[in-house]
């Protein structure tokens, strides 16, 4: 899948579940209750040790979408890669990381929180960054006022958002989709509470239909 089609495939999931997952036990019954919940994705954080066989059992299922994120390296982005992800997220904008992507074809969306990494990133020919961490970085007011001088940039806004302020950033016309961990928190994973991790995800999947999609 090229970054065009996969780009659009997470702008109509308009949503992105950010995981930490420790046990690699816990993956498939996590794909299930996304995919049960509405929302067939997980950007599956490179925080623990169990990233790499989780992302490797989500994406041999074939029926769920499946990106690295924490990506801090290149041996990173390759052992990703290995796993089956789809797709790297990184939590800042690293100059190795990005250009090996970008010399492989590899979809990335880098954090940025600044025109100057903005502008880094465009010298990359990068045209979808993550806005990270967004609510501490000032959020939609910050987010708008950088942006504004970059008219063709959208933004993956990632970092304090929940479904209580998820809406306001789906209107902004420069949002492609949202990373959020509050469907999917850690603590509910390690009690294997799937099922709660359904009914939320059901949740975040309303909250986000509700809000009107940019023409």
């Amino acid at each position: 899948m090229d970054k065009t089609e996969l780009f659009a495939t997470l702008q109509k999931f308009r949503v992105i579940p950010v995981v930490k997952i420790d046990n690699a036990d816990d993956a498939l019954p996590l794909a299930d209750a996304l995919k049960a919940g509405g929302l067939p994705c997980a950007e599956i954080t490179f925080r623990t040790a169990a990233a790499p066989e989780a992302i490797k059992k989500i994406a041999g299922r074939g029926d769920v979408f499946v990106g690295a994120g924490t990506v801090l390296n290149v041996d990173t982005v390759k052992k990703a890669l290995d796993c089956g992800a789809t797709f790297i997220v990184s939590p800042g904008f690293n100059p190795k990381v990005v250009g090996y992507c970008v010399q492989n074809n590899i979809p990335i969306t880098p954090g940025i929180c600044t025109p100057t990494e903005i502008e880094a990133a465009m010298d990359f020919g990068l045209d979808v960054l993550k806005f990270f961490p967004a609510e501490a970085m000032g959020g939609l007011k910050t987010l708008k006022a950088i942006s504004a001088p970059y008219g063709k940039i959208r933004f993956v806004p990632t970092g304090g958002i929940d479904e209580k302020n998820i809406g306001p950033y789906l209107e902004f016309s420069k949002t492609l989709c949202c990373g959020g961990s509050w469907m999917v928190k850690d603590e509910m994973i390690n009690a294997k509470a799937f099922g709660k991790i359904t009914e939320m995800t059901k949740a975040a999947v309303a909250a986000v239909n509700a809000v009107p999609v940019k023409k």
